[in-house]
Order: C-alpha cells, then structure tokens, then sequence
C-alpha cells in the first residue's frame, strides 16, 4: 500500500467520524473498518463515472448495512458523485441534509438504494444482478456487450443473521448470478456485544451450500489481498461470489476499535482526536482534508469516466448496427404505449361468465406483456394459484437468462425486496405475487417500494375468508388495512373483470408508485355498471332513482354484488339506496373535493359499508352515523358460501343494517 493510499483510505475514516461526532448520531465502526475494501473496489474495480452516475451500464454498489453511510458519503465527498460537498457532509442526520442517517434511493445522487432494515440491501442487490443477467440475454450482440456489469453488496453479521439474506442468497445459487460479489464485513461484533452470544454458524459453509464461491481475506487493511478477492471472484463466471473480509470495527480508535460500543454511537471527541493521531494523520482541526488527498481522488475520477466514453461509442455502433435493438431499448428504459390496449373493446370486454378476479388479473397481465416486452414478475411457489404466469415468456433460469416468468420459490420476504432490486436497476417494470394473507412476509420490503417511489406491482390473491376450506391462518383479515394504511402505496380491490383491467392499467401507467391488487379466488358476476370511473377509486355504480338517495352503500370486491343485490330489495321495501364500488380508497382520497362530494354527498348520513374484512378506515367514509358489515374476528374453516353466511355477508344482513338506519 502506497502511503497515498494510506491517506485515502483515512479521509473516509476521518471525514465519518467527525461528521458522526458533529451530529452527535451515527455509526462509526462500520466506515472505520471497511474503509479499505470500500476505497480498493471503487477505486480499481468498479466501472462506475463519478460525473454520470446514471450511466446505464454502471456497476452497482448496495450498502446494506446502511447504518455505515458515513463510508458511502465520505467515498461520494471524495470522488465528486453528485457533487457532495463537504458542507454536506458536515450536516450529517441534519433535517433536509443529502446526507440522511440511513442512505436514500433518489435523495442522494449516488445511493443505488434505500437501506436501512438489515438484510434488504442484500436482497435487492439480487434483483439488480438478475435484471443484468436478463437485459444482458435481450440486448447483447456478438462484439456488443451493451449490458455487461456487476453488483456488488456489503454487509456485516446483522444482514448475514436476517432470514431474508438466507432467502435471497439461496435463489442466487440457483440461478447462478456470476456477477453478484457480496462482502461479508466480519467483525464479530452487534450492539449487543461479541456476535458469539447469538450467532455461531460457518457464514462460508452455508454459502458454498447456496452454491456460492467462498474467498476470504485476512486482513481487512490488507488492500492488495481484496482487490485479488475481487479479481477472483470475477473470473468466476458459473457462480455467485462471497467475499468475507475481517475487519477490526471502529478501526483506528485505541479505545473503541474491536468493541461494540464502536458500533452504533460517536466515538468521543477525545476519541476522535485519539483516532487521527493512531492513524498519523496530518491534519489536527475537523473536516481537514489534505490537497494531496482531494488531488488523488480526482485523478482516479477522471480515469473512472473512461470506460463510460468506450460504452458511448459501442453503444452509438451498436443503435447503428441495429437499429431495431435501439427501438426495443428505447421501449424498456423510456416506457410503452399502452394507450391503444387501455382503451380498446378487448381490454374492457366483460365475460358472460362469473370469474375470479385473480383469473380476470391472470387474463389482463397477458394482454400486457404482449405490448411490454420489460414486463417481468412471478409468484412466491404461487403462480398457479395467483394466475400470474405469462404464457410463451419462458422461464428465467440459468440456463435461460431471457424468460421473464420468475420462480421465487417459497420466499416471499426476498421476492419483495428482489422486485424493488429489479425496478431500481432500471430497464424493466416488475410485478411479484402471493397470497394476500401472506403479505404480511413482504410487508416490511413493500414499505421501501413505497419509500423509494418505485412502481412495482404486488398481486395479492385469495383475498378474503372467501378462501374457505384453509381456515383462519390462510384467511386475510387484518391485511387490507396495513396496505391502506402505507403513505404513497395505491391499494385496489376490484369487484369484477372490467375493474381488475382498470386497476392493472392505473398499475402500469404509475411512475413512482407501487400498487397492490387484491384478488379473490372465488367467481364474482360480472357489474353491469362497472366503468372507467373505477380509475377514480370509488363511482356510483348503481343509483337511486331520487335525486337525494335515501342511503348509500359502499362496498368493494366481492361484496360489491352484495351490495347490488341488497339494492333490488331495499328498492321493493320502499328505501331507494345508492350503491358505490370503491375498489381503492388510496385512489379517492386524491380525487378533487367536488368529485368526491358528488359520489357521497354530505347530506346523505345513512351509509353502510360492506366488506369481508377488518372494518379498520371504514369509518371514514360512513361516519358516526353509519355502519359498516366488516370482519370482528378471525375466519373459520370451512366452505366459503357458509363462510360468508356465517359471518353476516348477505343480502339479508345487508338490507337490515340499512334498515337499522331509520
């Protein structure tokens, strides 16, 4: 090691622990111990413009261990990406600062993704290695490798200890992801203290079990052995490589280094200046940098941006060469039109049968891929169940990087967070799938979709106890409204065919927002007054004949018909209701103040609402003065007709609640 390196690797050491020590806030250990893994990957690995870090063709670099942002702003500093400035840096956890305690996908320039929960990052870093491998298999010529990079992810013994990095890591055995490099930092410590209290197992044995190459490094300052780890987990080309590297945590600081209290808190001021005089460095104030430093790092961005120039002009070949390849790539990165199938007869067409939802879904998503080639998604071992298989897409495998129907496996956590990977890569629009009861398993990664703004498709079938015979562990209840209840995640549950194609269409037509559908597994009749208006999230399906209806009920999927057919009765006893559909409530509640008054006027107080379960946000809309027929408990086993009859969902109880009313 040069002592210019020396001194690199000690800027990101020195720059995070004076910004974790001005904010008082912040992790210390991990930016101190993996500091020259970070600098030696970037710096002579990574294919990556500090000016353009866009570049489609970039490697990409995930720190799941996201509380050790310190090491990924100090590297941005040092590097120039995004124009980091050292005032930024000073502002570490500050309100409204670039630099957040956690790293931000589309907050910070740089940041690949937003970590934070343990594991995640490891998960998503996944998804971006198997968006490579499939775009590579779409777009690469003989000679014109357009797509040809790698991703790389770091994480400690907290991401190695959460199921999820199991999951994920399991899946990229399988598949064979040559070009996912994960770095295992190893220090053998958590907050809680020496890792042995909890966590004991062979972290390698359990890799080569994934299917992975397993390389260690000794030491974890030892630069020239990481960056030959590096070199030979690339020549790998069957395998997926783990890179296991023993760091000392909180490095360079006599008092804290090796110890958790250098985890998760500032070093001390005293400790600060301990560190810089342990490490000799030359500079005494905080935030002292020397020119020498800034200098390196600019030499090394300057030659970072040349691969970049060598992609511009075998990309501009390439377009030219085949032109038809440049079209079909302006279609995965710039988006379809899907106006001409949104609005055709087809796509809205009613079936003159009764249909689950979760079929009409099955039936629309095909008509989708047809036109959206970078459509790709599948089910958590579920794809026969949630009707999410796309014929003639071809299974992606190892042996078949092209197909875009996805096998998860039983492994909805990772399915989720691989989903956010795919869509953050850029190039495609995934979907993923389960049961709806368990999306409680993705929930935690369906909130970082929501979190990065990314519009990902959740398809949730078997959505009520309309799943009947499995019983109470496979009924929904409480699920809807966690989904309801998640800032900037659109929610629908559609009643019939003509909504499930509405509710894809406003699923595809989103840019920064995920959207969940939930479907059910038993037939629904088609509405006859089903319409576009659904885009809305809530219409009048069907109306009084009075100019003031004298009540109205609301209801959303299967109880939609209920609420119909409860109508037709009330009408003959002298009570002429309105009947809304409100297949997404999220979709309502941004409609304007006029339209929502015109769909339920303020004047009209006798309100139920009508669905199979937790009446949880319900009461928003019926008021103090209405009633909703909803889920109190858990469900039961049993066939779903008795199900429903049990529990209060009929046209009888519905027609008598209304009546209850007046």
């Amino acid at each position: 090691m040069t002592n210019i390196d020396e001194m690199s690797i000690n800027a990101i050491r020195v720059l995070s622990a004076d910004a974790i020590q001005k904010a008082n806030s912040g992790h210390p250990g991990l930016p101190l111990g993996t500091a020259p893994t970070a600098y030696e990957l970037w710096t002579n690995h990574m294919n990556y413009n500090p000016a353009d870090p866009k570049w489609e063709n970039r490697d990409r670099f995930v720190l799941s261990g996201g509380h050790g942002s310190m090491l990924l702003y100090s590297l941005f500093h040092l590097l120039g990406i995004g124009n980091l400035s050292l005032d930024d840096v000073k502002n570490f956890r500050q309100m409204g600062s670039k630099t957040p305690g956690h790293p931000e996908y589309g907050h910070t320039v740089g940041v690949e993704a937003t970590t934070g929960p343990l594991g995640q990052g490891m998960a998503m870093a996944v998804g971006m290695a198997m968006a490579e491998a499939h775009l590579a298999s779409v777009f690469n010529k003989d000679g014109y490798n357009v797509v040809d990079h790698y991703t790389y992810v770091l994480g400690g013994d907290g991401c190695m200890m959460e199921g999820i990095s199991s999951e994920c890591f399991s899946l990229a055995g399988t598949l064979g992801l040559s070009k996912l490099i994960v770095f295992y930092d190893s220090n053998n410590i958590s907050i809680e203290g020496s890792t042995d209290i909890a966590f004991t197992e062979n972290v390698m044995k359990r890799f080569e079990a994934f299917g992975f190459q397993t390389i260690e490094v000794a030491d974890g300052n030892d630069i020239e052995a990481i960056g030959k780890a590096i070199e030979e987990a690339k020549a790998d080309k069957e395998r997926p490589s783990l890179i296991k590297v023993n760091t000392l945590i909180g490095y360079g600081c006599p008092a804290k280094q090796g110890k958790a209290s250098a985890h998760g808190e500032p070093l001390g001021i005293d400790n600060v200046a301990a560190l810089k005089e342990n490490l000799n460095w030359p500079c005494k104030g905080d935030f002292e940098v020397p020119q020498e430093v800034y200098d390196h790092y600019k030499e090394i961005a300057a030659r970072m941006a040349e691969p970049e120039k060598e992609w511009n002009k075998l990309f501009a070949e390439y377009c030219e060469k085949f032109p038809e390849m440049k079209e079909l790539w302006d279609k995965y990165y710039n988006g379809c039109d899907m106006s001409d199938l949104f609005n055709s007869e087809e796509y809205l067409a009613k079936p003159e049968k009764a249909e689950a939802t979760r079929s009409s879904s099955g039936t629309i998503l095909n008509m989708i891929k047809n036109l959206m080639p970078n459509l790709i998604g599948g089910s958590a071992d579920l794809a026969p169940s949630n009707k999410t298989n796309m014929k003639d897409a071809g299974d992606f495998s190892k042996e078949n990087y092209a197909g875009t129907n996805l096998h998860f496996g039983v492994r909805e956590q990772a399915m989720a967070a691989i989903g956010n990977g795919l869509a953050l890569h850029g190039g495609l629009r995934p979907f993923v799938a389960t049961f709806f009861v368990f999306s409680d398993y993705t929930k935690p990664m369906a909130r970082l979709t929501s979190l990065m703004k990314l519009p990902v498709v959740y398809v949730f079938t078997h959505d009520s106890i309309g799943v009947g015979e499995d019983g109470p562990t496979h009924e929904p209840i409480e699920q809807l409204a966690a989904f309801r209840s998640m800032p900037d995640f659109t929610v629908f549950r559609p009643c019939d065919r003509t909504e499930t194609a509405l509710a894809w269409e406003y699923a595809i037509e989103s840019k920064d927002e995920p959207t969940a559908l939930v479907l059910t597994r038993q037939n629904l009749p088609q509405m006859a007054g089903s319409s576009k208006e659904a885009l809305k999230g809530a219409y009048i399906l069907e109306d009084s004949d009075k100019e003031t209806p004298d009540g109205i009920i609301i209801a959303s999927g299967s109880e939609v018909n209920l609420a119909v057919s409860a109508k037709a009765e009330l009408k003959n006893a002298g009570i002429d209701v309105r009947v809304v559909s409100m297949p997404s409530m999220d979709v309502f509640e941004k409609q304007s103040d006029e339209y929502k008054e015109s769909v339920l006027p303020k004047s009209v107080r006798k309100r139920v609402a009508v669905e199979a379960l937790s009446d949880f946000g319900w009461y928003r809309y019926v008021g103090l003065d209405g009633k909703v027929i909803c889920m109190k408990t858990f469900g039961a086993s049993g066939p779903a007709n008795q199900l429903f009859e049990h529990f209060g969902f009929t046209v009888e109880n519905v027609v008598n609640t209304v009546k209850s009313l007046f």
